[in-house]
């Protein structure tokens, strides 16, 4: 058979047509670059600045206060909280509140008139790798201002001691496989509930499931167990690979590990139920999953520094349950945070919970009328 030009440009009309009739494809061919290179150009940012710091300030004198005041003025720090103590310093960078801590003893003036090195410290959750090559440049903070103001000697070439407190070996694999847990769950849990009632509608037991007394509220339900239990096994399998693999340290308790799992994984379950109720098809499912997968994976502090974002951006992320789970995650796998400084964190996601699981109810049920 001869190769026909015309049977291609027929074949070729069909597809345009089929993709101006489905709207959800057509949509992502102009809204996946839109959106990527709006995220990239504009909420992706590696240079970290504005980071949330505490400080504690013994010596209390002009020149420690001159040293707090600079330090703000080079814009790596942007609010700054005091502290009644080091270990209060350290508890609050440890519950994520804060990410710098500066200590500032109380013979500050005699080392800053002696030249002794250095004289204070600065503390670093060194969890996020980028935080802490942000923060390095403070360590030789000049300090030739504050010197003039105690003794006409040249001053110390290097101002802080630079502390790291959870990652002092900086091994990638300690602040990555943490988060991976809340990634990979993200991903596996929604595309699996997301094509759930779409698989039931495309093999006709939907009509089936009508005639049955279950409740739109009790179907939904019964389609998050068993993933429940699946998201556990695959929590649990991530941690084992990383603890055997590649010697990642536990600090915290693993009862509150799984508490952390327990409440992340409804969320986003229902989040899949959300799709499944909107898309038609299995492939448009997938695409769903993809579209909402996304902007998660880039905006939740798992790639990309969270404190470089604008924001807008970080009020725009305080939405997606990823972002809270990798600060539950991170805070006890890695800082050996208490499950009660995390509370902050976990109520989003059992908000996001039950307003999904209310809201996918709702629309399944619109959808049968």
């Amino acid at each position: 058979m001869m190769f026909s030009l015309s049977r291609v440009l027929a074949i070729a009309t069909k597809e345009i047509t089929h993709l101006r009739r489905d709207r959800l494809t057509g949509g992502m061919i102009a809204g996946i670059p839109i959106v990527m290179t709006i995220l990239f150009g504009y909420a992706i940012n590696n240079d970290v600045r504005n980071l949330s710091a505490a400080v504690v300030d013994e010596a209390n004198t002009s020149a420690s206060r001159a040293l707090v005041m600079a330090v703000r003025a080079s814009q790596v720090v942007d609010e700054m909280r005091t502290a009644k103590s080091p270990w209060e310093l350290e508890q609050l960078i440890a519950s994520g509140q804060v990410s710098i801590g500066i200590y500032i003893p109380q013979d500050f003036e005699q080392r800053l008139a002696q030249g002794r090195l250095p004289v204070a410290q600065l503390l670093v959750d060194d969890s996020d790798p980028i935080i802490l090559g942000a923060v390095k440049g403070l360590a030789s903070f000049p300090l030739e201002t504050l010197s003039r103001q105690v003794v006409s000697r040249a001053p110390p070439s290097q101002t802080f001691e630079l502390r790291a407190l959870f990652n002092p070996e900086r091994r990638s694999a300690v602040f990555i496989v943490p988060g991976l847990c809340g990634v990979i769950l993200t991903l596996t849990m929604v595309l699996f509930t997301s094509i759930a009632i779409v698989r039931e509608r495309e093999r006709g037991n939907l009509e089936l499931l009508i005639t049955t007394p279950v409740t739109s509220f009790e179907l939904m339900v019964g389609k998050l167990l068993p993933y429940i239990v699946i998201g556990y096994i695959q929590v649990s399998l991530i941690l084992l690979l990383g603890v055997m693999l590649f010697d990642m340290p536990v600090r915290g308790s693993l009862l509150d590990f799984y508490l952390g799992v327990g409440i992340f994984v409804p969320s986003v379950l229902t989040l899949g139920l959300i799709i499944s109720t909107i898309a038609k098809t299995q492939f448009q499912a997938f695409q769903l999953t993809f579209m909402t997968f996304l902007p998660q994976l880039l905006l939740s502090g798992f790639m990309f520094p969270f404190e470089g974002m604008p924001k807008g951006v970080q009020y725009f992320a305080e939405m997606f349950p990823l972002t809270h789970y990798l600060r539950i995650v991170r805070g006890i796998v890695i800082k050996d945070t208490p499950i009660a400084a995390l509370v902050p964190e976990m109520w989003p996601l059992l908000v996001f919970f039950l307003v999904g699981l209310i809201f996918a109810t709702l629309r399944f049920s619109k959808r049968l009328d």
